[in-house]
């Protein structure tokens, strides 16, 4: 382990290693805060479920943009960078709320005000997590082909560990701790990530020439670079002309160049993006970019989601509390951690039509085991509902993600040069999207079958109806590259 520490860190730096392991630690540590916001909202604000639902789908919006931000970070650099400087505009988005609202009863107690914080909060984060992503997709495309799948390891690593730590001290700050001290405490690590983003160099689009023209599928991307040399040299130029000859006056005046300036820095911006969403169409078309983003979205789609059935049943008819729930998410965080360290050690040179095909298969004997729940057979042979669920919850996290870890080379691998941060958030966003339609698939299944809070009689067809739907994706799997595997996509 601290070897490959090691050569991660040689081969990419130990401040860019730092700054990958914090984002995304503080992407799994929200929880600490996200659980207070709940109880702001249900407590403080007394919303009803409905009420406090629509607060928070309006938070979180900014989640379902993210090639938005890709675009920016892709097509608009700033000083010639393209990922520093919208990381620190997202972290700072990130940080200003969450003092804001720790320091402010006023705005914190106000439902319209504390949901406009959150969703600002929530684009820094969606933000941040563009770039970051961005950025490890550079990563992959220039490093050696051996470290594709490490960095995203190390990068859900931090998740996974950032989320244990915010689910087991979440509970604990709720009880002995105010809220408005919860979000204070929280805006530390945005605060150290802010001052972290100074440690990693970022070279400029192009450090030599005036014009660089990058190529994404053969299409030219120009952008303009006016670098503080070229200035420098103009402004020395002038002051020797004005020593010779004081009375000598320029041709044509500085400030009537500023509209011609303006306009061809407007016009340059214009070009690039209308190239980038180009090159995103055409890289989004090709077979072997189309085919396995189909494939992880049909993966999705065709299998109904019953999660918050699942839950109602086991908090009303099972009596299971929300520490214990709170448990199960902590055991769900290490499997995370196990899945990912089992995928890098043993997984990565194998076929990737192999990994997803067992992995649906694993998921489908799994659900069996809500069937058993389910039917009360686990009572018969003396197992407890606790060990049911948290066994079966642990285990599913882990070959989850055995399903999610090739989504997330692929999609490194499968970025064109240039526009890295639009076409993985792309990737993901159509990831996201295809989960929420499964939910919605498991929700229309529920109203189908009369499933509703208190009445679960038809719980047991909806999970068979579920089995069988996993296993519909594997009957897909020629749409994923045939030769691909976890090194080499």
């Amino acid at each position: 382990m601290i070897a490959w520490l090691k050569q991660l860190k040689a081969s990419f730096g130990a401040s860019f290693i730092w700054l990958i392991c914090l984002i995304y630690f503080t992407q799994g540590f929200r929880s600490f805060v996200w659980t207070a916001v709940s109880y702001q909202l249900k407590d403080r604000l007394k919303l009803s479920p409905s009420a406090s639902q629509f607060v928070s789908s309006i938070a979180f919006f900014p989640w379902s943009i993210k090639p938005l931000y890709g675009i920016l970070s892709d097509c608009i650099p700033i000083k010639g960078r393209k990922r520093i400087p919208y990381l620190v505009i997202a972290t700072v988005l990130s940080l200003l709320p969450w003092l804001v609202l720790g320091l402010n009863a006023t705005l914190r107690n106000s439902t319209w005000h504390l949901m406009i914080f959150l969703t600002v909060q929530n684009l820094g984060s969606a933000m941040a997590d563009v770039v970051v992503d961005a950025m490890i997709a550079e990563a992959v495309r220039f490093e050696r082909a051996s470290f594709a799948g490490d960095l995203q390891t190390i990068s859900w690593l931090a998740m996974a560990l950032g989320g244990i730590c915010g689910s087991l001290l979440g509970g604990f700050a709720l009880t002995n701790l105010q809220i408005d001290t919860i979000f204070l405490l929280f805006s530390v690590l945005p605060a150290i990530q802010l001052l972290s983003c100074g440690l990693v160099e970022e070279h400029s689009v192009d450090s030599n020439n005036s014009r660089s023209s990058q190529v994404v599928n053969g299409n030219s991307i120009l952008y303009e670079d006016n670098s503080l040399g070229k200035k420098s040299d103009i402004g020395n130029l002038r002051r020797k002309k004005s020593q010779k000859n004081s009375k000598q006056k320029a041709v044509v005046p500085s400030e009537s160049k500023i509209p011609e300036k303006v306009d061809s820095l407007a016009l340059s911006l214009f070009h690039s993006l209308k190239a980038a969403a180009y090159s995103l169409c055409h890289a989004f078309k090709q077979p072997i970019i189309l085919r396995p983003m189909t494939w992880f979205f049909l993966a999705h789609v065709t299998v109904p989601n019953l999660s918050t059935v699942m839950f109602y049943y086991q908090t009303e008819l099972l009596n299971l509390d929300a520490s214990f729930l709170g448990t199960v998410r902590v055991v769900g965080w290490f499997s995370l951690m196990l899945g990912t360290f089992i995928y890098n050690r043993y997984l990565k040179t194998m076929k990737l039509r192999r990994i997803l095909m067992w992995a649906h298969i694993g998921l489908s004997i799994l659900t069996l085991l809500d069937i058993v729940l389910v039917s009360r057979m686990n009572v018969a042979f003396g197992i407890s509902d606790k060990i049911m669920v948290l066994c079966g919850s642990a285990l599913a996290d882990a070959v989850n993600q055995f399903k999610f870890m090739p989504f997330l080379i692929l999609s490194g691998k499968l970025c064109p040069p240039g526009i890295e941060g639009t076409l993985f958030a792309l990737f993901m966003s159509i990831n996201n999207l295809g989960s929420t339609l499964g939910s919605f698939m498991g929700a229309g299944l529920a109203s189908i079958l009369n499933i509703s809070s208190g009445s679960f009689d038809n719980l047991l067809v909806g999970i068979v109806i579920q089995v069988l739907c996993t296993f519909i994706p594997i009957a897909f799997l020629f749409l994923i590259p045939k030769e691909a595997t976890g090194i080499s996509a």
